[in-house]
């Protein structure tokens, strides 16, 4: 695949990402001075700078204490200004010569029936935002795409793998994986490239809820399910004798089934790197799975620091690594491997799967058994109230976002490399459509009542 600059995005979600450069390098610059201040006096340190380290969120919080204040304040924090410089660079190259290392234009949407309202005049996002929690809004996903990757993956999920019985369709409608995957990729440039995702998506969903969750899973022989499943992705490479067997149980259960489909499309439009990176960090979300199942068989409630070690492997680390395979180019495998690059996607990871934690809490707590998440662990191992530990989560949260921003803005610095640059955008973009996604999806998920 070329090694291209950035590409044209998608309407719907111009701010997150024409504007990814200055918003987290202006963000993480204030967020430095402000740790760099930490221990002075908190009054004389708001009153030297105007530049806050945090972006508005609806919620309204964002940059001020959670604990134990309550109330939502009237007034957002300002946008920081952006820095010219810096979003030259997270722009790509440019002038004479360049124009090859752009990547070409998507191809064009489906011509609409009807004329589309003007952005001023379109309905606001559904759902409320968890007040406090550091996150950048954004538009609703390009509505023609949405349903094209909706009718072809729930068309994928009936008749190719035979995914789901009838009785889990409204299950399966209510996921919104196209409107999911549409505000994650905004560059993608095919519906093609879109469906990618979309498939891996569903599969690694599939993979969670027939064998570790509420559709039959179960913390009993988890090992044995999951490295049989792990060989529909990584494949089996044995006797002549056995192959046969092994191919035949591929096709026994469904997840196998989505993941055999899932990969063989993958490894179709990637590179031998990328299909391996990918199955990486497959291991790694199974080896998180097991540590899960492994506690929650020894009803072990791990200390918050074991907790946060266990969903750095157990989280969504696998969707935004492919963002380039989505994209139609590569990131090389050295500078995919690189330190700060894997620091950038760890941290990455790490935050969105938090925001699940957050908005699917209510959910866990009303399904039979324990789930176990960060607020239930905060407050069980701190010995806090509920609410207080929700909260103390949301902070957690706030952190890894900053942290995440602040090493994206450092390596844009380092590496100002076009393939470097178009992938940290393209992961910045993710966590913004993966908490769209969690805001907006209020067929699953909704707050509980801590403000």
């Amino acid at each position: 695949m070329p090694d291209p600059g950035p590409s044209p995005l998608q309407s719907s979600l111009p701010g997150a990402a024409a504007h990814f450069g200055a918003h987290v390098l202006g963000n993480a610059h204030a967020h430095a001075h402000a740790r760099a201040g930490a221990g002075t006096d908190s009054s004389s340190s708001s009153s030297s700078t105007k530049a806050p380290s945090r972006v508005p969120t609806s919620g309204g919080l964002a940059g001020m204490p959670l604990r134990p204040a309550l109330q939502v304040p009237e007034e957002a924090a300002a946008v920081p200004q952006p820095s010219p410089a810096l979003e030259r660079i997270l722009r790509g190259p440019n002038g004479l010569g360049t124009r090859g290392l752009h990547f070409a234009p998507r191809e064009d949407a489906p011509r609409r029936t009807e004329p589309s309202l003007p952005a001023a005049h379109t309905e606001p996002v559904a759902g409320r935002p968890i007040p406090g929690l550091y996150h950048r809004p954004v538009s609703d996903p390009d509505p023609v795409r949405v349903e094209e990757v909706s009718r072809r993956i729930k068309a994928w999920a009936l008749d190719e793998v035979e995914l789901y019985p009838e009785d889990w369709e409204d299950q399966f409608d209510g996921f919104s994986v196209g409107r999911y995957m549409v505000a994650c990729h905004p560059d993608a440039p095919t519906i093609d490239h879109l469906m990618i995702a979309t498939r891996l998506m569903v599969a690694e969903n599939a993979v969670d809820d027939c064998y570790c969750e509420d559709h039959g899973g179960s913390p009993i022989g988890l090992g044995g399910r999951l490295l049989l499943a792990h060989t529909a992705l990584d494949p089996l490479h044995t006797t002549g004798e056995y192959q046969p067997e092994w191919a035949r149980s591929l096709h026994s259960d469904a997840p196998r089934r989505a993941y055999r489909s899932a990969m063989e499309y993958f490894v179709g439009q990637s590179t031998p790197s990328q299909a391996d990176r990918y199955r990486h960090d497959m291991a790694r979300l199974h080896l998180g799975y097991l540590a899960e199942a492994a506690w929650a068989q020894t009803e072990y409630v791990p200390e918050v620091w074991e907790y946060l070690a266990m969903r750095q492997f157990n989280n969504f680390r696998p969707c935004p690594t492919i963002t380039d395979t989505v994209g139609g180019y590569e990131l090389p495998a050295d500078l995919h491997a690189r330190p700060d690059m894997q620091r950038v996607i760890a941290l990455a990871g790490n935050a969105t799967t938090i925001v699940n934690d957050l908005y699917s809490y209510t959910k866990e707590l009303a399904a039979p058994g324990r789930h176990m998440n960060l607020p239930v662990v905060i407050a069980e191992r701190e010995r806090i109230s509920d609410q207080e530990a929700y909260l103390k989560a949301v902070e957690v949260h706030n952190d890894l976002m900053h942290d995440f921003e602040s090493a994206a803005a450092a390596l844009a610095v380092a590496c100002p490399v076009p393939s470097v640059l178009r992938f940290l955008r393209g992961v910045a973009v993710w966590v913004d459509g993966n908490h769209y996604w969690h805001q907006t999806n209020t067929y699953r998920y909704s707050l509980p009542d801590f403000w």
